[in-house]
């Protein structure tokens, strides 16, 4: 396994370099202090899994590099790591289609936790944003959203579109893991989004991760 740390701060590299050794026995860690060698190293190391990525690099503006990113290698999950963890950074980052958001200021212990989901498949995001998230009265909540899976009044294809989108899969990527045509997964996505009472897929990443769903294995790809 190949993971890309793209970070301008050495010490900030060596403790990522710690905490992907502790998670992976013989993980390669390619390192880069910013977006430009970044783009270089993947082009060099096609095979990469994994990019930890900071959002406050010297020579572009971190956003602007991970939607680049995505675009460009669709295939390689991307965590971002930041100092500024306030909820619309979070929520733009995974509008971006990074698999996480780790704040710098996160214990160890986090970190390893949060990689740990995500190497998993999951979408880390920070126990603050969810408390905030559910933070809402009863009542509120309620009104929003229903308060298990079991009553969400899904089809089980649709469960499994839900189970998808929380790995971060594109409406093509779900297409190829379940063999439907994209206008069947497209539909299968607002019937979701209804039913959480949301507007978009952050927003239901977010909705389903707060209210600690257990959602069924979703299909391998």
């Amino acid at each position: 396994m190949k993971v890309l740390l793209v970070d301008d701060h050495v010490l900030i590299r060596e403790a990522l370099r710690g905490v992907l050794k502790e998670l992976k026995d013989g993980v390669t860690i390619l390192e880069a202090p910013d977006c430009a060698q970044a783009m270089r190293l993947i082009v060099e190391h096609p095979d990469l899994s994994l990019i930890l990525l900071d959002l406050n690099l010297p020579d572009r503006d971190g956003f602007v590099c991970l939607g680049e990113l995505r675009e460009r290698y669709p295939a390689i999950s991307i965590v971002v790591l930041s100092g500024f963890h306030d909820r619309a950074n979070v929520i733009r980052v995974l509008d971006l289609g990074a698999m996480g958001f780790i704040p710098k200021t996160a214990p160890r212990e986090v970190m390893v936790n949060a990689l740990r989901l995500v190497f998993s498949g999951g979408i880390y995001i920070p126990p603050e944003i969810l408390i905030r998230e559910a933070a809402a009265t009863p009542a509120q909540v309620s009104q929003r959203r229903p308060m298990s899976s079991g009553n969400l009044g899904l089809t089980e294809r649709q469960i499994e579109v839900l189970a998808l989108m929380m790995q971060g899969k594109s409406n093509k990527a779900i297409c190829r893991v379940l063999d439907l045509a994209e206008p069947t997964v497209k539909n299968h996505v607002t019937a979701i989004l209804k039913a959480l009472n949301v507007t978009n897929r952050t927003e239901a990443v977010i909705a389903v991760a707060a209210l600690g769903w257990d959602l069924p294995q979703a299909p391998k790809a």
